[in-house]
């Protein structure tokens, strides 16, 4: 089952005025991604996602270029021995750090396709684990800085849906974020679980200060309020309160995770798949973590390929946590690239797909008509 070809695809979508979100990182003008499609010698064609990383074009390069020649004509089976190659190879020394573990997860999720397509199971029997119904939250670009009563109808509707739990955005001013989680814990009461996220925007004076708010909301995790490399401040903010800290989508690989759980400050990992090194890495960071009693719960990045990876790995792992659900209104490529990954039922679970492999299907015209726009995706 030999490759014999690679292509990734970096694609854009421009977010429509009036459906932009403001967050800790920005307000969202554009939506990237970076598809990977690999193809066996016996037909089989498999697909992955690369986050775009605010470069979709260098992840997509990297992966069409120095990743392609080290992959094709290898054995699409040998998926650890072409993780270990590209890692030795490129991600190593004299690589490209993130950027290559970013490239090699999108190359990760197609080998995994190919070889549950092969097999002809679904990912999740493949990797030892059941169609189990798991907890999903109300994520993605979604409930950010707003007023007060507007995001509290925002969240109502997601609860409408069945969610019973959901992230809010915080990183704004400390004021205006207590404002908002108040306003929604009170609105919705003590039954449904509120997660918030800073995305980095926090200083240690403002963790400090934001604490006993979020602690009196009974908040289920305080997310990335740091930088990923901000080992000292996460260490320090750990004394400040009950809410426990969060964080994962900016680290890379398991080693990054290793150095987490030694600092023993974070204890709610947050891998992504299209981020992190793949499904392969994923699972070797799953492991580690249950020997710690830390649980899983995957960030999503913006295609369905990554959401039913995401669904297949929980299903197939000890210590699964939440399923970040995408909330993003018109998320083109979570709505027509892909076949739906999930459906949420009206007790706020999901299950994984049932097809072969990831369980769904790629319009490559959708990838035609959506080609990478250069610029930054939030000002």
């Amino acid at each position: 089952m030999k490759i014999v070809e690679l292509k990734a695809y970096p694609i854009s979508f421009k977010v429509p005025e009036g459906a932009n979100v403001s967050l800790g990182i920005g307000r969202t003008v554009k939506r990237d991604a970076v598809i990977v499609k690999i193809i066996t010698e016996d037909g089989i064609t498999g697909w992955g996602e690369a986050h775009a990383a605010r470069a979709p074009g260098a992840v997509a390069q990297l992966a069409n270029t120095t990743l392609r020649q080290l992959v094709i004509g290898q054995d699409a089976g040998d998926i650890v021995g072409l993780w270990n190659r590209m890692y030795r190879m490129q991600l190593a020394s004299h690589g490209m750090g993130a950027g290559a573990a970013i490239a090699m997860s999108g190359i990760d999720m197609a080998l995994w396709d190919i070889k549950g397509k092969a097999a002809g199971w679904p990912l999740y029997r493949l990797l030892g684990g059941s169609a189990k119904p798991m907890a999903a939250y109300a994520g993605g670009i979604s409930l950010g800085f707003q007023e007060p009563a507007k995001l509290v109808e925002e969240a109502q509707s997601y609860v409408a849906l069945g969610y019973k739990a959901l992230k809010l955005r915080i990183g704004d001013t400390v004021a205006r974020d207590l404002e908002r989680v108040r306003a929604v814990r009170k609105a919705l009461g003590e039954g449904i679980d509120i997660l918030t996220d800073a995305n980095t925007n926090y200083t240690l004076a403002d963790a400090r200060n934001a604490y006993p708010g979020l602690d009196e909301c009974r908040v289920g995790w305080l997310e990335e309020p740091f930088p990923s490399p901000d080992d000292r401040s996460y260490e320090i903010a750990a004394g400040y309160g009950r809410t426990p800290l969060a964080a994962g989508e900016n680290h890379y690989t398991r080693f990054d995770f290793n150095r987490l759980i030694e600092r023993k400050t974070i204890n709610i990992f947050q891998p992504d798949l299209s981020k992190t090194g793949g499904i392969t890495e994923g699972l070797r960071i799953a492991h580690m973590a249950s020997a710690w009693k830390i649980s899983i719960h995957p960030h999503t990045s913006v295609t369905g390929l990554n959401m039913a990876a995401s669904l297949h790995f929980l299903a197939a792992i000890d210590n699964p946590g939440y399923f970040e659900a995408d909330l993003s209104k018109g998320n083109v490529f979570r709505d027509q690239l892909c076949s739906p990954a999930y459906r949420v039922a009206s007790d706020g679970t999901v299950t994984p797909p049932e097809a072969p492999g990831l369980g769904i299907e790629v319009d490559e015209a959708v990838l035609a008509a959506h080609p990478v726009i250069d610029g930054a995706g939030y000002v």
